[in-house]
This record gives C-alpha cells, structure tokens and sequence, in this order.
C-alpha cells in the first residue's frame, strides 16, 4: 500500500510509528529521496453507444489504455500511468458519461535492484 504525505520530518516519522504499530504491516520506507517509479491504475465504465466506440477507442489507443469489457452501451477501460496522465484521460471522457470509476491511487516501487534502503522498517 502506498500512502502519500505532506509534511516535515517530524510528520513522516510520526506517520510511520503509527504505521508500524498495524499488525500487518511489514515494512515501512520513504522513497522521496531516492529514483522511483510511480503509477496510479484505473478501471471506468463509460457510455458508449455504438455510434461513438471509435471515439472512445481512438482516445484509450492516444493514452495507451485497454478495452478490457464491452456491453451492448458501454465499455470498461483500463489506464495506467501518472496522476497527471489519468486525470487527463478522464477529463477528456467525460463528455461520453462515465457510469463508474476505479482507482489504486499512488502506488511506487524504487528503481533498480530492489535492495532495501538502510534505515527501512
């Protein structure tokens, strides 16, 4: 799970005692300071009636999404990538109807041979 925080140092060390104290949790780190991927995945079902699906499908094709579901008026799409690239996608869908939307929110995994940072709980 990938949480975001805003604050000092004082705030992220408070945010991660509270953390440790869940049971389940296994490690907590902050990757801020170190080079990380960073994605945000989303599902949305859009009204899509077949007079518009090469609309629909021409912008999932321009933000590399996929059609993962179709229905008789709507289609299921899948994007991932940025905020900034999923929040442009459903601006610009909008406009179709979007009849339910799902997202991860940030997730982030740090680049390179995957080794833990020293000082990592």
């Amino acid at each position: 799970m990938t949480f975001v925080v805003v604050g000092d140092d004082n705030v992220l060390e408070q945010v991660r005692k509270q953390l440790e104290k869940i049971v389940t949790v296994v490690r907590v780190e902050d990757v801020s300071a170190r080079d990380y991927v960073e994605r945000d995945l989303m599902l949305v079902k859009v009204a899509a009636p077949p007079g518009r699906r090469s609309e629909i499908r021409e912008l999932v094709e321009i933000f590399r999404g996929r059609i993962v579901d179709v229905a008789p008026e709507m289609l299921m799409i899948e994007i991932s990538g940025q905020e900034r690239k999923i929040e442009a996608f459903i601006e610009m869908i909008r406009p179709f109807g979007i009849i339910e939307l799902a997202r991860t929110g940030r997730i982030a995994m740090v680049r390179g041979n995957g080794k833990q940072a020293s000082g990592a709980r």
